[in-house]
């Protein structure tokens, strides 16, 4: 990457920061591009080259957050010696609930405006600095596994849905349960998807 795009990049950031901080704070809503572009210190003519409008960066933020989630998980899990489809995908789940824990915004405004769509989306088009995408790095997951599924992408839709449905309520209200207290029946029903779905453990 050359210097021109480098600093290109470092101005994409700097708004993409800029308005994770403000929507956090103030809210979508309540935020305009003129208080994005003013906090980032960037000419309000420079955003459009970088975004449509607010909701594209809005967007744009929620694929980025939400992929580097899963791809952080992911570096840790290849540090381990951990193969099953399973147990990888359970360790996933407790690295990403613990940066969940740790960073209450981030959940908050995830759970807020997340979609499958913009998930789905971003697991291919956001790649990290050596290429690779979210959706790559999926498939090398169940490669590593021996599992098979006829549909993969419906597998990682239901753990993704499960797990952000009980993280919400557990991590910021405790509600049912603590999420602490609520992990064990996470691990099970992830267990029980994978198992019920992989078609290469019935021969």
């Amino acid at each position: 990457m050359g210097k021109i795009d480098i600093k290109k990049e470092h101005k994409r950031r700097d708004l993409l920061n800029a308005a994770f901080e403000l929507f956090t704070s103030k809210g979508f809503h309540d935020t305009s591009i003129a208080d994005i572009v003013a906090k980032a210190g960037i000419a309000k003519g420079t955003f459009y080259l970088y975004f449509k409008d607010k909701t594209d960066i809005r967007n744009r933020l929620i694929s980025s957050k939400a992929t580097q989630l899963f791809r952080n998980a992911c570096l840790k899990l290849n540090e381990t010696q951990i193969t099953g489809l399973s147990e990888q995908f359970i360790f996933l789940t407790d690295e990403i609930l613990q940066a969940l824990e740790t960073d209450k915004s981030l959940l908050f405004f995830l759970s807020k405006h997340l979609s499958w769509g913009i998930f789905r989306s971003s697991m291919t088009e956001e790649k990290s600095p050596d290429g690779i995408s979210a959706r790559e790095l999926y498939e090398q997951l169940i490669a590593r596994s021996g599992c098979q599924f006829q549909s993969p992408e419906i597998i990682i839709y239901l753990v993704i849905e499960l797990v952000a449905g009980v993280s919400y309520n557990a991590i910021l209200y405790h509600d049912p349960a603590d999420i602490e207290e609520l992990k064990p029946y996470l691990h099970t029903l992830i267990r029980r998807i994978v198992s019920d779905f992989d078609t290469a453990a019935g021969r």
